[in-house]
């Protein structure tokens, strides 16, 4: 079985959301994307906050989309291209079903 699409999930500081936002409404892709909320835990604490340190949790936004196979590498290189630097941790999974019920 080839896989033809992929999931890709982007966690991300609060702060680049509505830039995030902005640069994923750009792409032509038929399914959108979805983002939320979501409490990041790691043992690597640089650049917590203090309260961020106590509660063992930072606040992130998470994105998920859909991604065909032939658009990856542009995707991939897009945010290379826009967010180098800035810390967003993201992991590309493959698809292998997906469908409305």
């Amino acid at each position: 079985m080839s896989c033809t699409e992929y999931l890709v999930t982007l966690n991300i500081p609060p702060s680049l959301e509505e830039m995030m936002v902005d640069n994923l409404l750009m792409l032509e892709t038929e399914h959108g994307f979805s983002s939320f909320p979501i409490s990041a835990h790691h043992y690597d604490n640089k650049g917590l906050s203090l309260a961020e340190q106590v509660t063992g949790r930072q606040r992130r936004i998470r994105f998920q989309m859909y991604v065909p196979v032939q658009e990856l590498p542009a995707l991939l290189e897009q945010l290379h291209r826009e967010f180098s630097g800035s810390g967003i941790q993201y992991w590309v999974l493959p698809v292998i079903d997906s469908g409305v019920i």
